[in-house]
């Protein structure tokens, strides 16, 4: 059994960090559909403009809003305007191809990726 990259948000901006909620990351739900995340599911979350890297959780944010929450100590860590890669994996025995978007700056869907050839998917 491998653990492989199934969803990835590439270089999403963070709108908003709170160390008193109760955890997680709040993602609009268009991104999270867009890469197959599910509510709930483990992420890891890498900080590209800090280098911090966090495991959390999936909660759901209103779609279209572009909402990239930081909450609860992981605030601490990575805060509102850094840019962040957030990643899901599968465990299997066979190979996974990813689903992955690149943001603009608003958080919305600026390209769907193919991280084999690092190009552009139509």
């Amino acid at each position: 059994m491998r653990s492989l990259l199934r969803s990835k948000i590439h270089h999403a901006t963070v709108t908003e960090a709170n160390v008193d909620y109760v955890g997680s990351i709040t993602i609009d739900r268009d991104l999270i559909d867009a890469v197959g995340l599910w509510i709930g599911e483990k992420v890891l979350v890498v900080s590209s403009t800090t280098g911090a890297r966090l495991e959390t959780y999936v909660i759901e944010g209103e779609g279209g809003s572009g909402v990239i929450g930081i909450n609860g100590p992981a605030a601490h860590l990575i805060h509102a305007g850094e840019r962040v890669i957030i990643m899901g994996f599968e465990i299997t025995e066979h190979p996974v191809e990813p689903r992955i978007v690149l943001c603009d700056p608003e958080n919305r869907i600026a390209a769907y990726l193919d991280e084999r050839a690092g190009m552009v998917v139509e």
